[in-house]
């Protein structure tokens, strides 16, 4: 078998199997998370998650098998150099894309609290005015 084919089969599982792993970890902590964005709307939690986790695979798988191009490798070793280089780079943008899921969740929670927030306090006194100051001078 071709060195690269066997590289090819490794990145593919192991970028995956990443994919798999890192899309069900946030799912399952981004449902606590946005159910207490939601409280009140837990379908509404949900759905969120389902589709944050949906566009994460998209995303992931559809970057990883992009970035997977044939490089001319005449030996195994130049075949190992290039699959830790796609895993290296499919890592760090594993990484990107998960801080920017992090960014759309705390804007949610961010939009939420602003919506959630108290009314201000309307006054319950009124103070008399100074007898020496004069609201309107000449």
């Amino acid at each position: 078998m071709d060195h690269i084919v066997f590289i090819y089969l490794i990145y593919t599982a192991v970028s995956i199997g990443l994919t798999v792993w890192l899309a069900r970890t946030l799912y399952r902590n981004g449902a606590v998370f946005l159910s207490d964005v939601f409280e009140d709307r837990p379908y509404l939690a949900d759905a969120t998650n389902r589709l944050l986790v949906v566009g994460f695979y998209m995303l992931n798988l559809g970057y990883a098998f992009l970035i997977l191009r044939r490089p001319d490798a005449a030996s195994a070793s130049e075949a190992v150099h290039f699959l830790i280089e796609r895993l290296g780079l499919l890592l760090v943008s594993l990484g990107v894309i998960h801080f920017v899921n992090m960014l759309v969740f705390w804007n949610i929670r961010k939009r939420v609290a602003l919506e959630s927030a108290p009314l201000p306090v309307h006054p319950q006194a009124v103070l008399p005015q100074p007898a020496d100051c004069d609201p309107f001078p000449a």
